[in-house]
């Protein structure tokens, strides 16, 4: 989801893929902006990326001020996914300080304030001209206070003079039991509150960011799923707010002639959405692989996500019915990605397929079979999570085709997965096993295919070492000979 850039604030980018985008553009600029969850949540990594990022992409030096972790500690923490911070430090680029803060070592008096605090503070800021600051956490600098009053107060004091200072300020702090943060203040002085939440359900970790307020400014309102991965975090709306993706005229092969023949087009539109759905054993992973053959003859990378083979087994078993993929392998006109879905969740999921797709810039992607995504999310998350990857492909106008495990043959609409994607999908394909006089008969028929004519008949499908084979119907419909579609 896109939000427009319409408010007159300006705004920080954050360089954390996806919030600029909800955002509007990233973080009010000048002011400070509060980021609560609870413990694990990722409120430290966040910050921390967002003064790299402001860094190395937007030439914004920054300070980050702990009262939690040395900064030996930080530094080793987030080594791993890629942040060098002795060298922005080296660099004279980045500022980190440790404030250590005991309770039992704090004697209140009437006269407490955030004086020394300040001072300490503003030398970091203008010793390396820091336009961005982190505090982490806030609940640290004011755990010696007991006086309700002085503490609020203070609070305010704190928040106004970042905002004097002219810096552009995370301030991390811990959620609260019935407030989003311990002292339930921070959020009503803040510009900008972002609520960060980790979850377990079915013993699958996810995690979920809201944006709770943003003065001045739009933003998205929904809780979107975000990932912490070796490169940092990532942030995945939910869809795009229009439906303004281009669209093609241009007419691509699906592989098989004789299934091409079956739409008026003779064939299908570039950048469109397949959906192929059938019983096990009705030869969905082939006609997928007939797909991907046909764009890498087209000299077209693709790209080919496998829930249920290895690369080496595909490639083995489509041999067997004429499919040789091997050399598009080698030549890396074909990757394929294979790995069991209960590896991860479904954003996990999304986050590779959209990862790769940038990467590596496929003309097609197929999925096989997306039936195996139930098993880690209900119904509505799958189609949630299926929306924003096909929104990903029509904007790029990328050629996709989906196939689904269904287990009831006459009833395929009662399906979670059908269910959950056959309405997105451009063109819906089934096949079918029926028993015949004690032989097992295929048969494949279109259901729909949006813009385009097609028939309307029950196909007989056949499989040997040659490939696929379709039979005509016994009657042909006159309309359909008319029409020429047969």
């Amino acid at each position: 989801m896109k939000i427009q850039k319409n408010s007159n604030i300006p705004k920080t980018p954050t360089g954390i893929h996806g919030l600029d985008e909800i955002t509007g553009g990233g973080l009010p600029k000048g002011r400070p902006t509060l980021i609560c969850g609870s413990a694990g949540c990722g409120k430290t990594l966040f910050a921390v990326q967002f003064l790299v990022k402001g860094i190395t992409e937007c030439n914004e030096p920054g300070v980050f001020m702990s009262f939690e972790e040395t900064a030996r500690d930080l530094t080793e923490n987030v080594n791993s996914l890629g942040f060098d911070l002795k060298k922005l430090i080296a660099d004279k680029q980045l500022k980190i300080d440790h404030i250590r803060i005991e309770k039992s070592e704090i004697e209140e008096t009437g006269e407490y304030d955030l004086e020394g605090l300040f001072i300490r503070l503003n030398y970091a800021i203008d010793s390396i001209g820091a336009k961005r600051v982190v505090l982490d956490t806030i609940e640290s600098v004011f755990g010696g206070m007991d006086n309700t009053i002085l503490l609020r107060s203070e609070i305010r004091r704190l928040f106004q003079w970042l905002k004097d200072k002219g810096v552009t300020a995370i301030i991390t702090g811990e959620r609260g039991e019935s407030s989003l943060t311990r002292q339930g203040l921070e959020e009503y002085v803040s510009d900008c509150v972002i609520l960060l939440d980790f979850r377990v359900i079915d013993q699958i970790a996810t995690r979920r960011l809201r944006i709770v307020k943003y003065r001045g400014s739009m933003h998205g309102t929904n809780e979107y799923p975000f990932l912490i991965d070796e490169k940092g975090v990532s942030v995945l709306p939910i869809t795009s707010l229009k439906l303004e993706h281009k669209t093609s005229g241009e007419m691509i092969s699906y592989g098989f002639p004789a299934l091409d023949k079956l739409f008026k087009g003779n064939g299908y539109y570039r950048g469109n959405s397949c959906l192929i759905t059938g019983t096990a054993g009705t030869s969905k992973t082939i006609l997928a692989s007939y797909f991907a053959l046909s764009s890498c003859k087209r000299k077209e990378s693709t790209l080919y996500f496998s829930f249920e083979e290895s690369p080496e087994q595909l490639l083995r078993n489509m041999l067997s019915v004429g499919i040789d993929l091997k050399p598009f392998l080698k030549s890396k006109l074909l990757q394929i990605h294979s790995s069991r879905p209960s590896m991860q969740g479904l954003e996990m999921h999304l986050l590779i397929i959209q990862r790769l797709i940038k990467e590596y810039d496929p003309k097609t992607v197929i999925i096989d079979p997306i039936s195996s995504l139930v098993t880690i999310g209900s119904s509505s998350e799958v189609r949630a999570m299926l929306l924003r990857l096909i929104d990903v492909l029509k904007i790029n106008q990328i050629n996709a085709l989906f196939t689904a495990l269904t287990h009831d043959a006459k009833n395929e609409h009662n399906d979670l997965t059908v269910d959950a994607v056959s309405s997105l999908a451009d063109t819906w394909i089934k096949v079918r096993n029926e028993e015949i006089n004690g032989e097992r008969v295929r048969s494949l028929f279109i259901v729909k295919s949006r813009g385009m004519g097609h028939t309307n008949a029950l196909y007989n499908l056949s499989i040997n070492e040659k490939g696929i084979g379709l039979t005509p119907p016994m009657n042909k419909p006159s309309r359909e000979k008319q029409e020429g579609l047969l």
